[in-house]
Formats: structure tokens, C-alpha cells, sequence
């Protein structure tokens, strides 16, 4: 339920909210927006894993000396990555969404994350019923 609830939430800014912002399109119905939200999740899923992954590397073939610098950037970058991934998506489904500069993804980007930051406390609005399960 809550899956269905933040998807749905993530379409309507697809569809809606997005748009408004400078260099952003959507072109498509209510249905591509559900299926561009889902890819998005996928893909910020990517995003993530990618960073974690060099991140890893760097810290394990530097014999943890990457910290001193990696730590300030993924506090200070941590709001980049919706964009790189909002950016990623416009990339692989160019005839749904477009995203015309790196200023508008990461606008879109710091949308996007603000939506997901609401979005991750409905775990608390809607709790499981543990009854039924």
C-alpha cells in the first residue's frame, strides 16, 4: 500500500510538478508518468549503488586515506544524485521526458529528493498490519 501511495505521489510530480521548472518536459499520460516513476526509483537505485561502489574501492585501494575527502563530498553532494539520475532517465526515454540542462536536473534532482524525504515517513501514517499478514 504504501509503495502504491509513493509511486503514485512520484507520477504526479512527474506529471505535474516537474514540468514548471525551466528546461524539464514530460510528454505522455498519467500511465507513463507511473512507469517513469518507477524507472526513476530504479535508477536512483543504480545511481546509489554506483557511488557506494567507487566510494568502496577508492577507500579500500587508498587504505582509507579516500575518507578524508569522500566524507565531505557525500555530505555536501549527497543532493546531486537525484539529479544524475532524473538526468540518466531523460537519457534512456527521451520520448517521455527531456532534460535540457544540468541546471533543471538538478532543480528536478532537489524536487525529486524532497518528495522522497516526505514520502519515506508515510511508513509512520500507514503502518503494517501485522495482524493480517
Amino acid at each position: 500500500m504504501r509503495f502504491i501511495i509513493k509511486l503514485v505521489i512520484t507520477a504526479f510530480v512527474f506529471a505535474l510538478i516537474l514540468p514548471i521548472i525551466p528546461g524539464i518536459d514530460f510528454h505522455g499520460n498519467f500511465l507513463v508518468a507511473i512507469l517513469l516513476a518507477f524507472a526513476f526509483g530504479i535508477f536512483l537505485w543504480l545511481v546509489d549503488l554506483l557511488a557506494v561502489t567507487i566510494s568502496a574501492m577508492l577507500t579500500i585501494g587508498s587504505l582509507g586515506l579516500a575518507l578524508l575527502w569522500l566524507i565531505p563530498l557525500w555530505i555536501f553532494g549527497f543532493w546531486l544524485l537525484p539529479a544524475v539520475a532524473l538526468k540518466w532517465l531523460a537519457d534512456f526515454f527521451p520520448g517521455y521526458l527531456t532534460v535540457g540542462s544540468w541546471t533543471a536536473a538538478i532543480l528536478g534532482g532537489l524536487l525529486m529528493l524532497l518528495v522522497g524525504i516526505i514520502t519515506s515517513n508515510f511508513g509512520k501514517l500507514f503502518p503494517k498490519n501485522e495482524a493480517a499478514a
